[in-house]
């Protein structure tokens, strides 16, 4: 599987019934950082390398460039996002820039709206705000995270509903109000791993991201029941579907399948509760997990990309061919920083690619496919 340099498994018939493949469209390509520190390093130095990498995935053409939200886990630094944020933001000039995501139960919605309200006044056309239910931790951290907010993710509906208010032009009779904020209509999107996500960003008419890069196994079900059942909106016309990929490039497969053991060890480390710092790359995993844990590491990085630009080309659009995605958000948890880069380089060159061959299409309904490429401001 992840030795062959293949996608670890294509899922099955996500596309509506009765829809055809999709002719490839200009989808849109995107990062998606969780700001790894990695063993030796710290805070500090993996705030450094993601401000350095944002520059470059600017400069490469990425569409946008979203951080995480993770509480008390010893290798992801990104836990203040909306700080994170301003700082990406501030050492950038064009690139989109925002979160994927803030957790909402975590926060109280006024206090994002201001927080997001302030990014968007900072730096105007070119903050998102991409919002998740789940607690972004274990749940003795969620807990101390919503010490006297009586938030869950049971009241998430009506939590994204107030957010939404919040941006919209103040009614004169509103006694609450988010300043700054008010009138700024931050753009959301709905980031989700399961069918509550998918119906909730349908019926809202928002776009859809979905966390296939670790939680793949609802992702088909998950596309139909959005696309099926997507009421359009102000905020988004057509269904957008965002699909998260784990990319690994280097320059040939044996090289990226090296570089790609660290995440695997971090994976086997998180389920076996055990979480640490971003480990090195070892020459092989063989020994170091069992027959079980590898087959529980490798279903939850499923939707994974490894191997050379060729290798990775083809994984990528197989990928857009099977899910119909708009847009590919592409992570890459690499101990190395400038193999790291190096890689986001080679995928940003297979992006190129794969874009500079695709072919208009007609609109996608149960009896035609939809675009894969409709770009989101």
């Amino acid at each position: 599987m992840g030795g062959t340099g293949r996608i670890y498994s294509y899922l099955s018939n996500p596309l509506p019934a009765g829809a055809r493949r999709a002719p490839l469209q200009m989808p849109l390509f995107s990062v998606l950082d969780l700001c790894p520190i990695i063993q030796g390093g710290d805070a500090a130095s993996s705030f450094r390398n993601t401000l350095d990498l944002a520059q470059h995935a600017e400069r490469w053409g990425y569409h946008r460039y979203w951080l995480a939200e993770h509480h008390n886990i010893p290798g992801v630094a990104s836990s203040a996002t909306s700080v994170i944020i301003g700082h990406v933001a501030g050492g950038t000039s064009t690139i989109r820039v925002g979160s994927g995501g803030i957790m909402l139960p975590n926060h109280a919605p006024l206090v994002i709206a201001e927080q997001f309200g302030t990014l968007a006044s900072l730096y105007p056309g070119r903050i998102d705000l991409g919002l998740g239910r789940a607690p972004g931790g274990d749940q003795l951290t969620a807990a101390a995270l919503r010490r006297g907010l009586g938030s869950n993710g049971d009241t998430f509906p009506q939590d994204l509903m107030e957010l939404q208010s919040y941006f919209k032009p103040a009614a004169s009779h509103r006694t609450v109000k988010a300043i700054p904020g008010t009138g700024l209509n931050v753009p959301i999107y709905l980031l989700g791993s399961s069918d509550f996500s998918a119906r909730l960003a349908a019926a809202l008419g928002l776009p859809f991201a979905f966390a296939s890069h670790f939680a793949p196994g609802y992702l088909g079900e998950a596309l139909k029941l959005y696309r099926r059942e997507f009421q359009p909106s102000a905020e988004c016309e057509k269904p957008h579907v965002m699909i998260g990929l784990n990319v690994f490039a280097a320059d040939t497969d044996e090289e990226a399948r090296y570089l790609h053991t660290s995440v695997q060890q971090a994976f086997l480390n998180l389920i076996r509760g055990v979480p640490n710092e971003m480990p090195p790359p070892v020459e092989s995993m063989q020994g170091r997990w069992s027959t079980a844990e590898e087959l529980h590491v490798r279903r939850m990085m499923r939707c994974t990309a490894v191997g050379s630009p060729t290798t990775v080309k083809r994984q990528i659009e197989g990928f857009l061919e099977e899910t119909g995605a708009d847009e590919i958000v592409a992570t890459a948890q690499i101990y190395d920083h400038a193999a790291r880069l190096r890689s986001f380089e080679l995928a940003a060159q297979v992006f190129r690619e794969i874009n500079s061959g695709t072919r208009a299409s007609g609109e996608w309904s149960d009896s035609a496919p939809m675009p894969v490429g409709l770009g989101m401001p």
